[in-house]
């Protein structure tokens, strides 16, 4: 993160590079980026932005003059690069992630305050004085992330590592590594060639995200009293009907279904194994 930047029209992005070289948080890798899935993630942020789907901006992509090692397929072999580095852009970089750690190492005055912050900051909708505060962000983060799944889903996109860590709070679509678009409709299709156990195939896009959001609410326990962690549950078991609905009203729109007919979900499940055999 290199910065904050408020432009003309008042709005607010947190400026990141993604390979520039090695952080704090670069563990074992180099923290570079090759020029080949540079160009991807820049073309992708712009395409999703402008079907419409919460992400990630890119402001420019520069070629670095770094050999860069990489084994593309896992196979072993590996290739000298060219090196890239992308200026990415977002209203916040804050993730699942950001807050697991903290409660998993038991720091929760910092865990508080930075959710305060994140909630100031990004959720003006939420009363900083209300005692049921860490609740209503949790509730906004649960209905906004089945929105965000259902949205990928309506185009085909599958996120190929959407862990906690490529989560965003502020539900949109960041960390774009291993992803891929369907070219005809497969539930099976997995766009991360390392991912042996097909953990994060299309068709289990919507599981993972229940799964992130149970790791966010167990992040969040620590600061919620029992009736608060009661709510805050049944919250959590509302996600799938939030999902469902907003996926069968895309489908709905795609198709130029209008109204209600309790016929409408056969037909977009007909469709889909349709398009499967096909």
């Amino acid at each position: 993160l290199i910065g904050v930047y408020t432009n003309r029209h008042g709005e607010r992005w947190e400026l990141q590079l993604k390979g520039s070289g090695k952080t704090p948080y670069s563990r074992n890798g180099d923290g570079r980026a090759v020029l080949r899935s540079s160009v991807r993630e820049f073309l992708c942020s712009e395409a999703m932005h402008n079907l419409g789907i919460p992400t990630s901006r890119a402001a420019s992509l520069v070629v670095s003059d770094d050999d860069v090692w990489r084994d593309q397929f896992y196979n072993g072999n590996i290739k000298k690069e060219r090196g890239a580095i992308v200026l990415r852009l977002a209203k916040s970089w804050f993730r699942i992630g950001s807050l697991e750690i903290l409660a998993r190492s038991g720091e929760l005055d910092l865990l508080r305050r930075l959710l305060d912050f994140i909630i100031q900051e990004h959720f003006p909708s939420i009363a900083m004085n209300d005692s049921n505060r860490y609740l209503e962000f949790f509730s906004t983060v649960v209905s906004e992330a089945a929105n965000l799944i259902a949205l990928w889903m309506s185009v085909g996109f599958a996120h190929g590592v959407c862990n906690t860590d490529n989560f965003s709070l502020l539900s949109i679509t960041i960390d774009y590594g291993p992803f891929g678009f369907m070219d005809s409709y497969d539930p099976n299709f997995v766009p991360n060639t390392s991912d042996d156990e097909r953990r994060y195939k299309i068709g289990n896009q919507a599981s993972v995200g229940l799964f992130n959001l149970s790791k966010l609410l167990q992040a969040l326990k620590p600061l919620l009293d029992p009736r608060q962690k009661q709510l805050a549950s049944q919250i959590l078991e509302g996600y799938g009907e939030h999902y469902y609905s907003r996926f069968t009203e895309l489908f709905k729109i795609k198709l130029g279904l209008l109204g209600e007919n309790e016929n409408d979900n056969y037909l977009i499940a007909f469709l889909l194994k349709v398009s499967l055999l096909c």
